[in-house]
C-alpha cells in the first residue's frame, strides 16, 4: 500500500444508509476506481462488540442495529490513527457465531479511507472525521429483499431469524437512528450503486482530491 503524501492528509469518506441500501456497492466502486493500494475500506460491521461472555442463544437476542452494540469509539480512534499516518489492527466479526473473531487485520494508512456502515453518520465524533459524508437512500422493500438474501446466503441465518430480527430491531432502529442521520449527509445518493450519474460525479471528485 502506498502512504499518503507527506503533509497531505488522506481523504476520508463516510457512507451511511439502511441495511441493504447499496453502501457496499458504492464503497467497492470507489476503491475500484483508485490505483491499487490508494484506498482502504473500514466496515462498521467489523467493530461489533465481543459477545463471548454470552451463551449462543443470548447472543442472538442482542440488538445489533443499536449503536451500543458497536465499539464506535474504537472505530473513530482507528480512523484518526490512519489519518495521522499510523497503522492499525482492525478487528473482524463472525456473524455465524455472533462474536468477534480472534484474528485481527493489519491496515496501513493510504490516500483514501472509506468508512461504511448503517450508523457511521449517527455518531458525532465519528462523522466529524469525514471530509465527505454520504447517505445511500434506497426504498425499504428493496433494502429488505437484499438483506434477506445476504443473511441467508452469507451469514448462515434461516428465514425465521431474519424475519424476527427485521421486525424487532432492524426496522425500529432504522427509524430511530439511521434515517435521522441522513440530515448530516453532504450528498444523498438515491438507489445506491444503481445511480450511475451520482457515482460518476463522486468518483470524479475523489480522483481530483486524492
Amino acid at each position: 500500500m502506498t502512504s499518503p503524501e507527506q503533509g497531505k492528509p488522506p481523504l476520508v469518506l463516510g457512507i451511511a444508509g439502511g441495511s441493504g441500501s447499496g453502501k457496499s456497492t458504492i464503497a467497492r466502486a470507489i476503491l475500484g476506481a483508485l490505483p491499487v493500494g490508494d484506498g482502504i475500506l473500514l466496515e462498521q460491521d467489523h467493530y461489533y462488540r465481543p459477545q463471548s461472555h454470552l451463551p449462543p442463544e443470548e447472543r442472538e437476542r442482542v440488538n445489533y442495529d443499536h449503536p451500543d452494540a458497536l465499539e464506535l469509539d474504537l472505530l473513530t480512534s482507528h480512523v484518526e490513527a490512519l489519518r495521522a499516518g499510523r497503522t492499525i489492527e482492525r478487528p473482524s466479526y463472525d456473524f455465524a457465531t455472533h462474536d468477534r473473531a480472534k484474528d485481527s487485520t493489519t491496515v496501513a494508512p493510504t490516500k483514501v479511507i472509506v468508512v461504511e456502515g448503517i450508523l457511521v453518520l449517527s455518531d458525532e465524533r465519528l462523522r466529524s472525521s469525514f471530509e465527505v459524508k454520504l447517505f445511500v437512500d434506497t426504498d425499504a422493500d428493496i433494502r429488505l429483499m437484499r438483506r434477506i438474501r445476504r443473511d441467508l446466503e452469507h451469514r448462515g441465518r434461516v428465514f425465521a431469524q431474519v424475519r424476527k430480527q427485521y421486525y424487532e430491531s432492524v426496522r425500529p432502529m432504522h427509524l430511530a437512528f439511521v434515517e435521522p442521520s441522513k440530515r448530516f449527509a453532504d450528498i444523498i445518493i438515491p438507489e445506491g450503486g444503481q445511480n450511475q450519474v451520482a457515482l460518476d460525479f463522486l468518483l470524479g471528485f475523489i480522483r481530483s482530491r486524492a
